[in-house]
């Protein structure tokens, strides 16, 4: 199953309306007759058939799309005191040139949340959807959450770092051995064997509500 969030990009050359596509780990996302893939927005590589010319009219590095910022809304679920309704997120990811000297953060994001309760914004310091997601949640009145695998109790990161988008280890396959992780040796032992590595913005129906004090993370 795939979803379409419409999204603008914009660089030094100018404003471009387009479509990202999201199968669960891959994006795509076409931008002046280009298409780019990765598994992050800070991996947006060229498909191979795009030629130098056309790679002229953007900025690349180390072979991804760079000096770039992408808005784009994505459809949401969020519990509500004992239902379900809709909400939305609008995001923006800013990826300046690592080359450049005037690059504040090579990486960030924030976050809006767009719910029946308002409007909630990440202060974008986190940078990593994980950060901006989680300050989100924290901002919402009790009785509401947003209903992704980040908020998911069977979901946790590895120890040895993750990327900024899409790297979150999903135990539904081993619930029981997950739940008495209660630090990092305990993980250790659980063997990262996990069901598959998950988007922090997907939703299956095996989703349940974090609790504080389960698995590695927070």
């Amino acid at each position: 199953m795939k979803d379409f969030y419409p999204a603008t990009y914009t660089d030094e050359r100018g404003v471009e309306n387009t479509v990202i596509e999201n199968d669960g780990e891959t994006l795509r996302v076409t931008i002046r007759g280009v298409t780019f893939m990765g598994p992050d927005f800070d991996r947006l590589a060229p498909s191979e058939e795009s030629t130098p010319e056309q790679l002229g009219y953007f900025s690349l590095g180390p072979d991804s799309l760079c000096a770039c910022r992408i808005i784009f809304m994505m459809p949401i679920s969020i519990y509500n005191c004992g239902d379900n309704s809709e909400g939305s997120l609008k995001i923006e990811v800013r990826i300046d040139d690592p080359n450049s000297n005037d690059a504040l953060e090579y990486y960030q994001t924030r976050i809006r949340l767009d719910c029946d309760q308002g409007e909630f914004t990440s202060s974008g310091k986190g940078r990593d959807f994980e950060s901006e997601l989680l300050e989100i949640q924290s901002l919402l009145p009790a009785g509401f959450y947003m209903r992704l695998c980040i908020n998911c109790l069977f979901s946790d990161y590895s120890p040895f770092g993750k990327s900024q988008f899409g790297d979150l280890m999903c135990y539904r396959n081993k619930k029981a051995d997950y739940l008495k992780v209660k630090n990092k040796v305990d993980y250790f032992s659980l063997g990262f064997v996990c069901d598959r590595k998950v988007q922090e913005t997907y939703l299956c129906p095996e989703f349940e509500r974090r609790v504080p004090g389960t698995g590695y993370r927070i």
